[in-house]
């Protein structure tokens, strides 16, 4: 562990707001690395997924948690239960919302969530890039009649624009404590997490829009070939239908192997080594529905 000054401090910050707010895009540019999957389809993180930032005075956790929505099936009760559970936990909560979008529902039913909390709440207004500064304006007033914020902090997660001044601003309302993790490390999930979400995210970039949501990955071997200096990595991707297996593998497997070749990129550079990456599709019909299969692709209800 590195040396500490006097004062260590140190906390769990979660990360809330509706899907597509730019949460797992904010957490890579904090972390220095990609640990989060990004996508233009809402709901694209589905668990927890902790990014950790050391300093020489300080240890910050971030918890990205599922974008937060009204569920419509037992997958979306999982995520909901798992962003509420995550605001019980933590030292601080940072509401994250679109500067390009007025204040809606979904942002109201998140404020509504936060009512009963002591713990401080930030309001990061992201993208802000994007907007002139009158309409950001507009933005912080119509969001302080709504909550009364411990801070609020305009940034750009893409462009990095006052990430470094909200850093400071959260460091003020940690408290002192332990250094959790050692200070090269930026996530706590193991690779096979990370593997499955990389292959995920391809997928939900390439396949069209009634796909998404009924994507999983489950990794079924890693092997590391020390004599070939590669790791082998066998995964299979699960749809809900007959006629989405066809669309995810592609004309004459087009498309599944677009998605191969897009993840292993990925890998390779989270493993540091080469890796062949080998796909299959499989149909388990309703799974977002069935607990016993939720619990098989890693979304556990009994760990939250």
């Amino acid at each position: 562990m590195q040396e500490r000054s006097n004062t260590f401090k140190s906390g769990f910050i979660a990360i809330v707001g509706r899907p597509n707010v730019g949460k797992s895009t904010f957490l890579n540019h904090v972390v220095g690395q990609k640990i989060a999957i990004m996508s233009d389809k809402p709901q694209t993180t589905r668990n927890k997924v902790q990014g950790v930032v050391t300093t020489d005075d300080s240890q910050l956790i971030y918890i990205d948690t599922p974008g937060i929505h009204k569920p419509k099936h037992k997958l979306g009760d999982f995520m909901l239960k798992v962003a509420r559970n995550t605001l019980r936990e933590v030292d601080i909560i940072m509401f994250m919302v679109n500067a390009e979008e007025k204040i809606g529902p979904g942002d109201r039913f998140i404020i509504e969530m936060l009512q009963n909390t002591e713990t401080p709440v930030f309001l990061i207004i992201n993208k802000i890039d994007k907007v002139h500064p009158d309409s950001l304006l507009e933005t912080i007033v119509s969001y302080k009649s709504e909550y009364d914020f411990a801070e609020i902090v305009p940034i750009s997660a893409l462009n990095g624009n006052n990430t470094d001044r909200l850093l400071e601003t959260l460091k003020k309302y940690l408290p002192e404590g332990p250094q959790y993790y050692p200070e090269d490390q930026v996530t706590d999930h193991p690779e096979r997490f990370i593997i499955s979400e990389f292959i995920r995210e391809k997928a939900l970039q390439l396949t069209r829009e009634e796909i998404p949501h009924s994507i999983a990955v489950v990794i079924e071997k890693i092997e590391r070939d020390k004599d070939r200096d590669m790791v082998n990595i066998m995964a299979t991707i699960i749809v809900e239908r007959d006629s989405q297996k066809g669309i995810v593998i592609g004309k004459r497997g087009a498309l599944l192997k677009e998605i191969g070749t897009k993840a292993r990129h990925d890998i390779e550079m989270l493993l540091g080594s080469k890796v062949f990456l080998e796909l299959w599709v499989k149909v388990q019909k309703d799974w977002r529905n069935r607990p016993g299969r939720l619990k098989e692709f890693g979304f556990d209800d009994d760990e939250y």
